[in-house]
């Protein structure tokens, strides 16, 4: 069977093969890690779809491929394996991968050179470095990005930025000032950022929910939850369950924007956006969030989360997302205005929750309580829908959260 270049979200177009991880004639098992990818959002192993021997590898270390270019040939059953060929020119660009050696020779020493990746060979080249000079602490002792930048920042770089013709990274170039260039990722979702907020017309309304019910099971289960989980229940999983009730009654914002026509989806597949350490921001999907528990849905952003943050995401934890939860307040924030990410048309801000007084009304008068309250900000696309449609939504989500008994949900 071959292997291609698996799609690695709606708007991203292509690939670049880091590292193989088994060579021509080795056996290979289905969800073995076969090979290595990094795109301009994520880095991922990604694992094989059959069994049998690895009889071709068509794009080598370091060549960048487009999504469904051929990568490689597994032979299922019969034949003998054939010797690596040069990858097509149309389906990729990059040098050709060498000759496999025989099986029974030991492979050499691989020169560091050889095993970097094009983003931290792109950061070497800008500062004129040694890679044999850089400790990595990556995979198998490859060289990060992190690890060229704190070898920068312990022993500068060997040449002045002007030799390069551009910036290096971090540094100082002049007493009140220093130049960071742009990371890969940065770079596309500045892109990415910069054509939504052109092309779609974004509005903004925000409603301000009281978080009672929430912190009420939260309190309750939240020691037992995490000795038994192993992280803590946050507000998030409770927010993003109302968002898929709220949905079901407003399915147009569970939707992409076509041209002259709206897709709306049936299924609600929610996009998480989750930080990469301040060097950027990936969006995994978890799917199907409809149909997952309370405690199921917990569980799947917490396990998108940390493999983000690792760099373990599959090809198909970035692909189908209908919308987007930005979570903001673990940082404290008051009030975010997000950007939309096209071709979705609405993406939600979640701000951090706090204590406030609050006007509480009731059949006997109003009185001010002390309740932990938090904003929910939501930009839409004005072509897929109206204020008001994208503004009953904000209530019913609102609804849900100070009405819902999310202690017997999260009990179920």
């Amino acid at each position: 069977m071959d292997v291609v270049m698996p799609q690695l979200g709606e708007t991203v177009t292509e690939g670049t093969v880091t590292r193989w991880h088994k060579k021509v004639g080795d056996a290979v098992n289905a969800d073995d890690v076969l090979f290595e990818i990094e795109t301009d959002k994520v880095s991922m192993e990604i694992p094989a779809q059959a069994s049998g021997v690895l009889s071709e590898i068509l794009v080598g270390e370091g060549t960048t491929a487009k999504v469904g270019a051929r990568l490689a040939v597994i032979r299922e059953s019969g034949g003998q394996p054939r010797q690596a060929a040069p990858a097509p020119a149309a389906a990729a660009t990059g040098p050709a991968p060498a000759a496999a050696p025989p099986r029974a020779a030991a492979p050499p020493k691989a020169d560091p050179a050889e095993r970097l990746s094009p983003a931290v060979r792109k950061l070497i080249s800008e500062h004129e470095l040694d890679p044999r000079a850089i400790a990595g602490t990556g995979r198998d002792g490859r060289i990060t990005r992190e690890d060229v930048l704190a070898h920068v920042a312990r022993h500068g770089a060997a040449a002045p930025a002007a030799r390069t013709g551009e910036p290096a990274a971090y540094r100082v170039a002049g007493a009140d000032t220093e130049i960071v260039p742009l990371n890969n990722v940065r770079k596309r979702v500045a892109e990415h950022m910069t054509r939504s907020w052109i092309t779609t017309p974004h509005v903004l309304q925000a409603v301000e929910a009281d978080y009672s019910r929430v912190e009420h099971a939260r309190r309750a289960a939240g020691a037992q939850w995490k000795s038994r989980e192993g992280f803590p229940l946050t507000y998030l999983p409770f927010i993003a369950r109302a968002v898929v009730l709220a949905l079901a009654k407003y399915p147009r914002l569970n939707a992409s924007f076509g041209g002259d026509h709206l897709v709306v989806h049936r299924r609600v597949n929610l996009g998480i956006a989750v930080d990469l350490n301040f060097e950027g921001l990936v969006v995994p999907v978890v799917k199907d969030a409809a149909e997952k528990p309370l405690a199921a849905l917990a569980r799947a952003i917490n396990d998108l989360a940390q493999r983000a943050r690792e760099n373990r995401l599959k090809p198909d934890d970035m692909t189908e997302g209908t919308y987007t939860i930005s979570n903001n307040g673990a940082f404290g924030t008051v009030f975010t205005a997000p950007i939309i990410n096209p071709p979705q048309v609405a993406v939600l801000s979640t701000d951090a929750v706090r204590k406030r007084a609050v006007v509480v009304e009731s059949e006997h008068g109003d009185s001010v309580a002390v309740r932990p309250a938090g904003m929910l900000a939501q930009s839409f696309d004005h072509r897929a829908v109206d204020g008001a449609y994208a503004a009953a939504f904000l209530g019913e989500l609102k609804t849900i959260i100070e009405t819902r008994d999310w202690a017997s949900e999260l009990q179920g």
